[in-house]
């Protein structure tokens, strides 16, 4: 069965490139970006997980833990990240799941059989503290995945998820957000202390309240 927004993300237990990890216990209090690939020593995959590597200090500010996953081995994987480094100049800095038995890909509906029956899409996840997805992006093997477009979703669930606000199309941090249909209007001066736009009776912007 396909996994929805909301859902638990199922927990697992395997062998990565920094040793055993038991899922929801790496997590602990953080948020968690799970993605995969399609197969090691593959050119877009380089270029990813290299670009993933070199947004550390990003995704660490917004309290983010990073695993990547193919179904390839241990020992694949640890040969891979030095071609990783030495082409992307940097060090791959979060393990990579090593998943032969494709366990993982399987719990994740990582594998489409019309796409591939024996490699992952390139699926994400992101998942939220409370261990429940909060995203799921699903590209085709041919196309690398934009990270500036993965931080800014980040941004943009971490803020809703504490405030009744949404984020509206090509939102970025620090740039007004749009009032939840349910705060009423005679509630807003209490919520939003900075002030509100009212464009439609449905449509009201305000300030981003945590800037």
């Amino acid at each position: 069965m396909s996994l929805r927004l909301g859902d638990i993300a199922p927990d697992f237990t395997a062998e990565t490139t920094e040793g055993p990890i038991s899922f929801h216990e790496w997590l602990g209090d953080k948020w968690g970006v799970l993605f995969s690939h399609p197969a090691d020593y593959t050119p877009v995959c380089t270029t990813e997980l290299g670009a993933t590597a070199k947004l550390k200090s990003e995704f660490e500010k917004r309290n983010v833990k990073v695993a990547a996953l193919s179904v390839d081995g241990l020992e694949s994987h640890k040969g891979w990240i030095k071609d990783i480094n030495e082409t992307q100049n940097t060090t791959v800095n979060f393990p990579i799941i090593a998943d032969e038995n494709k366990k993982v890909a399987e719990l994740y509906d990582m594998i489409h059989p019309n796409a591939s029956e024996k490699f992952t899409v390139r699926s994400l996840f992101i998942i939220g503290n409370d261990k429940k997805i909060k995203l799921i992006i699903t590209y085709p093997a041919s196309t690398g995945r934009n990270f500036t477009e993965i931080l800014r979703v980040i941004d943009s669930l971490q803020l809703t998820a504490n405030y009744s606000v949404a984020t509206p199309a090509n939102w970025k941090d620090g740039e007004d957000v749009v009032i939840t249909p349910a705060v009423k209007d005679e509630d807003i001066a209490a919520k939003f202390p900075k002030g509100y736009t009212r464009v439609k009776p449905y449509l009201r912007t305000t300030p981003q309240p945590n800037k």
